[in-house]
């Protein structure tokens, strides 16, 4: 892991924690179906409005509210024997 990743409980506070005179909940937590990597979806609520946010888990470990990035096929070369 690089030694700039947040962990998940500092992004929410950083994401939500200045909106937050109500509990941070978690909504919702599964995996993608196309690539099987976790989210996690936490809100705040309030009297008059309710705010959410999905957080993505990415291959380094690193949690971001952008989806990690679909892996493309890869060619390689290599020789065959015939």
């Amino acid at each position: 892991m690089q030694n700039d990743v947040s962990s998940l409980r500092r992004l929410i506070d950083k994401w939500l924690g200045h909106c937050c005179d109500g509990t941070v909940q978690v909504i919702g937590f599964s995996r993608t179906s196309s690539n099987r990597r976790r989210y996690i979806r936490v809100g705040v609520g309030h009297s008059d409005s309710f705010l959410a946010i999905t957080f993505f888990r990415h291959g380094d470990g690193s949690w971001n509210v952008y989806p990690p990035r679909r892996e493309a096929p890869m060619m390689g070369t290599s020789s065959f024997a015939a």
